[in-house]
């Protein structure tokens, strides 16, 4: 299991969550003071590296040459999530984080609420995140609960019932990252399973635009084509950001807003003056339940 293609890359994310702690708040995309302290060893050697300005600076610099954009969109589409989680909090029961990977995001909300906290994922990626939240903060708060799933197999309600969730729960589910990762039938399968969510419960998902996953335009991304739809192959589902609301309407689920390159930029971006594009190869969608 610990060579499944697609759960090798929940580090990734998490490595550039920790970088841009370094920067002064007022230049910071995204805040978690907890993202380095559960990357593994070496990992987290690198990004202690990252303390030098000058060191970060060309690092995130050729990242930037390779795919323009890329930096801010891991940044931008957490900082998005966390806004509207903060947004809607007094008004959900519970959090359901589909694909967590090594998304702190659970333990940083169980600092100020007792809501429950479920983290869905792979068996191999919720073993790995078990032993790294024990390593770096003791024992895991009793509101966050670690859920193995696989979303090509498993049924996903009954496994998030079996682990205490409550089906009448106003839930805020988060699907940050995964959706490029499955196939068109988990992809819908997961939404008609959230189709039963009550009148209240929110919905903040990631995608990626389906004519780069069908290789009709690259946005300057080759190297990602290359990397995931050649030669892993992991990247499957994308969709296009005017076929949404239709897409997500089927299953009962009204669009509420979509973040793209426009979105971080004027949002984001250019409050913290730093020279950094906004890649338009993948989205945000935040919906609300009819």
């Amino acid at each position: 299991m610990a060579r499944n293609p697609a759960a090798q890359t929940a580090f990734g994310p998490m490595v550039e969550a920790a970088i841009e702690q370094y920067e002064p708040p007022e230049r910071r995309l995204v805040d978690d003071d907890l993202a380095a302290s559960i990357l593994p060893a070496g990992q987290r050697a690198v990004v202690r590296a990252m303390r030098w300005p000058l060191l970060r600076r060309l690092t995130i610099s050729a990242g930037e040459k390779a795919v323009p954009g890329s930096w801010a969109l891991i940044s931008c589409r957490k900082r998005f999530i966390d806004d509207r989680l903060d947004e809607a909090l007094q008004d959900v029961d519970a959090v359901v984080v589909l694909g967590a990977g090594m998304d702190t995001r659970g333990l940083r909300l169980a600092r100020r609420s007792d809501i429950p906290v479920f983290e869905v994922d792979l068996p191999v990626n919720v073993a790995r995140k078990n032993a790294a939240l024990r390593r770096a903060i003791g024992p895991i708060p009793a509101s966050v609960r670690l859920v193995p799933l696989d979303f090509e197999r498993d049924d996903l309600v009954g496994t998030l019932t079996e682990h205490g969730y409550q089906t009448d729960a106003r839930t805020f589910f988060v699907w940050e990252g995964v959706t490029q990762y499955l196939t068109e039938d988990a992809v819908r399968t997961t939404l008609a399973a959230l189709q039963a969510a009550p009148t209240g419960s929110r919905l903040v998902f990631t995608y990626v635009r389906a004519d780069f996953i069908e290789g009709r335009n690259m946005y300057d991304a080759a190297v990602l084509y290359k990397r995931f739809r050649q030669r892993r192959q992991v990247w499957k589902f994308g969709i296009d950001p005017d076929e949404i609301a239709e897409f997500v309407g089927t299953y009962g689920w009204r669009l509420v807003e979509q973040a793209g390159p426009d979105y971080y930029l004027r949002h984001y971006i250019r409050p913290t003056g730093r020279n950094l594009a906004a890649s338009d190869l993948e989205w945000s969608a935040y919906c609300a339940k009819r």
